[in-house]
């Protein structure tokens, strides 16, 4: 059993939608390849048939690690957060002190993580520094290239 995540309303609705795929599109898909191998003859040197059984095996236990997950899914209430510091779900503005460059992410769960839209993990290296900042804080933060400084200039939902 998996401990509690905290997920935004989108990120749940992900996960369900991906459950109702694996229960209503790939499991009847597989039990359909079972059957057409065992129609074809001796179970016991049939590659098709045990092939479709480890599938099926893998697709099960998937489902079953996604319900688990489901079930113990929290939903962070967004309207509810405190915008003076800088916590999960909340969307940053920071200023790299020493380039000046501007950079703008969302800390989201470490499931909805995704660079490209400007999401990062709660339990990156950038977020787990700026958690708990207030606006005008500076915050050194090591990174795999070193330590760089920012500056934390907007606080959003």
């Amino acid at each position: 059993m998996s401990g509690i995540m905290y997920y935004s309303e989108e990120g749940l609705k992900r996960l369900k939608n991906e459950l109702i795929q694996l229960i209503t599109v790939e499991r009847p898909s597989i039990s359909k390849q079972i059957a057409e191998a065992r129609d074809k003859g001796d179970l016991s040197e049939n590659a098709e048939y045990d092939a479709a059984k480890e599938a099926q095996g893998m697709l099960e236990m998937k489902i079953s690690k996604l319900e688990d997950v489901i079930r113990n899914a929290r939903i962070l209430d967004e309207s509810k957060l405190d915008l003076t510091k800088v916590y999960i779900m909340t969307k940053v503005k920071i200023k790299n002190l020493k380039n000046g460059s501007i950079m703008c992410y969302t800390i989201v769960p470490e499931s909805e993580a995704d660079l490209k839209s400007g999401k990062i993990s709660v339990n990156s290296p950038i977020a787990k520094g700026l958690l708990g900042k207030i606006v005008g804080d500076k915050a050194e933060i090591k990174v795999p290239a070193g330590i760089i400084e920012f500056e934390i200039v907007e606080i959003d939902r």
